[in-house]
C-alpha cells in the first residue's frame, strides 16, 4: 500500500514535469489583430517574433540614413515672378481691339501673336510709306537719267550729284516708315497692327476683349518668364541668425533655394523679409499662397526615415528597432517631418534597421505585454 502511494506520488511529479515542459515548448499564443497568432517572448522588453510570422504579418525594416539637413522653419509664403521675369505688353498705337488670340493663363512663346487692333495711325504710316516709295521710284529713276546724261556730258556732274543724294535721302525715309510699321507689327494696307509676345512665358494678366479700344499707354496683357519664380516669406526674429542664402527651401514638393534675407527687422511685425528661387512647374502660379520649410544642417547623429517607421504610443514617440531575435521598442525625438520622411534627433543610430511596415502589429504586442 505505501509502495503504491510512492508510484502514485510519482507520476503526479512526472505528470506535472511533463505539463511544464510542454508549456515551455509551445509558448502561449497572442491575438495582434485579425485573430493573428504571434509567439513572443517577454524576455528583456523584446518582441520575440518568428521570421515566417513577421512575414506573414508584412513586417519590413530599413536601415536608418544620416540626415544632412534638418528643418528649421515652416513659414507662410506668396510665389511670385522676380523682378526682371515680368513683363508688360502695351498698346504702341491707338485703336480698337479686332481679335484676341490668347487667354489668361495660357503659356506663349516669344513672338507669338496676341491681338490683333485696328488703328487709323497704321492707315497713316501705310499711305506715308506708299508714297515714300512712290518718291523713291522717281528719284530713283531721275538718278540714273542724270547719271547717264553726266557721263554723256550733256550735263553738269553736280545735278547727277543731286539726283543721286534725293534718290539716297528717298531710300532712307522708306526704310524708316518701314521699320516704324514692322517695330508694331503694323499691316499698311489692312489698317491693323498685332501685339505679340516679347519673351516666352505665362499671360498672367488679360485684359483684354473684342471691340476694346486701346488708348496707346495701356498694358493689356502681362507675362511672367518661363522656369522662374519668387518665394517671399517673413522670418520671424528669432529665426534671422539661423537662415542663410544659399540654404533649400520646400514648397509641397519642389525644392528652392534661398536667395536673400532681409538685414532689417520690421518693427511692426518684428521679421524680415526671405526671398528663394524656385523652379517652375504644374500648379506654381504667380500670386499663390503656401507654407514654405527652410532646410539647414542636421545636428550630428540625426537620421532620416519614413514617417510610417515612428508610431504614438503613451504620449511618446517610438520605433521598433531588429535586433537579433526580435523587434525591440525605442523611444525618439521628432526634429520634424517633410515630404513623407521624418527626422530623429535622438533613440536610433545610424545603420540600425528600423520596422517601416508592419508598424501596427508590434505597436498591438507591445500594448499586450
Amino acid at each position: 500500500m505505501e509502495n503504491g502511494r510512492k508510484y502514485l506520488v510519482g507520476g503526479a511529479i512526472v505528470a506535472v514535469a511533463v505539463a511544464g515542459l510542454g508549456w515551455t515548448m509551445f509558448p502561449r499564443s497572442e491575438t495582434v489583430s485579425a485573430g493573428t497568432q504571434v509567439k513572443t517572448e517577454k524576455a528583456a522588453g523584446m518582441l520575440a517574433v518568428l521570421p515566417d510570422r513577421a512575414r506573414l504579418l508584412g513586417i519590413k525594416a530599413s536601415p536608418a540614413l544620416p540626415a544632412s539637413e534638418a528643418p528649421i522653419a515652416d513659414l507662410p509664403a506668396t510665389i511670385s515672378p522676380p523682378a526682371n521675369a515680368r513683363v508688360a505688353v502695351t498698346a504702341t498705337l491707338p485703336g480698337v481691339v479686332m481679335r484676341t488670340m490668347v487667354v489668361e493663363g495660357d503659356s506663349v512663346r516669344a513672338g507669338q501673336p496676341l491681338a490683333v487692333v485696328s488703328s487709323r495711325d497704321i492707315l497713316t504710316l501705310g499711305a506715308d510709306l506708299a508714297r515714300a516709295n512712290a518718291r523713291l521710284g522717281v528719284a530713283q529713276t531721275s538718278a540714273a537719267r542724270l547719271s547717264q546724261l553726266d557721263k554723256e556730258g550733256v550735263i553738269a556732274g553736280a545735278r547727277a550729284d543731286e539726283a543721286r543724294a534725293v534718290a539716297m535721302e528717298a531710300r532712307a525715309d522708306v526704310r524708316e516708315k518701314s521699320r516704324i510699321l514692322s517695330l508694331v507689327g503694323g499691316h499698311g494696307s489692312s489698317g491693323t497692327y498685332t501685339l505679340t509676345a516679347p519673351i516666352a512665358g505665362r499671360i498672367t494678366r488679360a485684359k483684354i476683349q473684342t471691340g476694346d479700344p486701346l488708348d496707346g499707354t495701356t498694358a493689356p496683357y502681362v507675362i511672367d518668364a518661363n522656369g522662374r519664380y519668387e518665394v517671399v516669406a517673413q522670418v520671424p526674429e528669432r529665426l534671422v541668425g539661423q537662415i542663410r542664402p544659399g540654404m533649400t527651401v520646400k514648397l509641397g514638393a519642389l525644392s528652392g533655394t534661398v536667395t536673400s534675407v532681409g538685414s532689417t527687422i520690421d518693427a511692426m511685425t518684428r521679421s524680415a523679409s526671405l526671398k528663394a528661387s524656385l523652379p517652375a512647374a504644374p500648379g506654381v502660379i504667380a500670386g499663390a499662397t503656401g507654407n514654405v520649410t527652410i532646410f539647414g544642417p542636421a545636428p550630428k547623429g540625426a537620421v532620416v526615415l519614413p514617417a510610417a517607421a515612428v508610431v504614438d504610443t503613451d504620449g511618446k514617440s517610438v520605433v521598433f528597432v531588429a535586433v537579433r531575435g526580435g523587434y525591440v521598442q525605442r523611444e525618439v525625438t521628432k526634429g520634424g517631418a517633410v515630404d513623407g520622411q521624418v527626422l530623429l534627433l535622438t533613440g536610433v543610430s545610424i545603420g540600425e534597421n528600423v520596422v517601416t511596415t508592419g508598424t501596427s502589429a508590434l505597436k498591438a504586442l507591445a500594448i499586450s505585454k
